[in-house]
């Protein structure tokens, strides 16, 4: 389905201010949520109440052990690396009694591995880009018949360096998620 994403009915959920600030909204509706899957459903559900978007726009950081990727990129693929009922036969990234696991949207994108820990060393479920909230938030608008979007900006190569390179970069992806805000008023 094609949705038009405009100011009235997309709300944009950014987990920390430093990530993208209120000064470069320029209109758009924007909430914090906090870091983590669990911060992300309750800021963007209590939103969902009050504001009522046809559209979520996710937007920030995002690890990457790919070393060919780098700068602002659409996710549409989304997988829970960090829940792990193995010991009694599910596989990784699979919840049991739920009809929703890996998530994939419909149109082309990146993978996404989303788990409650920072991603420094090589992880079991491959994906292009690692972070906190992307699945939740993709689960949540699957949930509600809301039209997800995910943009991940790449802060870092998701390796020992990567807490240092995230603090060095965790803003410079704004300007380049504001280009992107920019270009859907025409």
């Amino acid at each position: 389905m094609k949705t038009s994403l405009t100011k009235e009915n997309t709300l944009i959920a950014i987990a920390m201010e430093e990530e993208f600030n209120l000064e470069q909204a320029n209109g758009w509706r924007i909430v914090y949520t906090g870091i983590g899957k669990v911060n992300a459903l309750i800021s963007v559900y209590r939103a969902l109440k009050e504001d009522k978007p046809v559209n979520i726009i996710n937007f920030g950081t995002a690890g990457s052990s790919r070393s060919d990727l780098q700068g602002l990129h659409e996710v549409t693929t989304f997988k829970q690396r960090d829940m792990d009922l193995r010991d009694i036969g599910l596989p990784l990234g699979v919840t049991l009694n739920d009809e929703i696991n890996d998530i994939t949207l419909d149109r082309p994108g990146l993978s996404c591995g989303t788990g409650d820990n920072f991603v420094t060393t090589n992880q079991e479920i491959k994906t292009d880009l690692y972070d906190m909230e992307a699945y939740a938030l993709a689960k949540l608008c699957l949930k509600e018949e809301i039209n997800y979007f995910c943009f991940k900006y790449i802060s870092d190569q998701a390796n020992e360096g990567a807490s240092d390179d995230w603090k060095k970069n965790v803003t410079n992806g704004s300007k380049a998620f504001q280009i992107y805000l920019e270009s859907l008023n025409g």
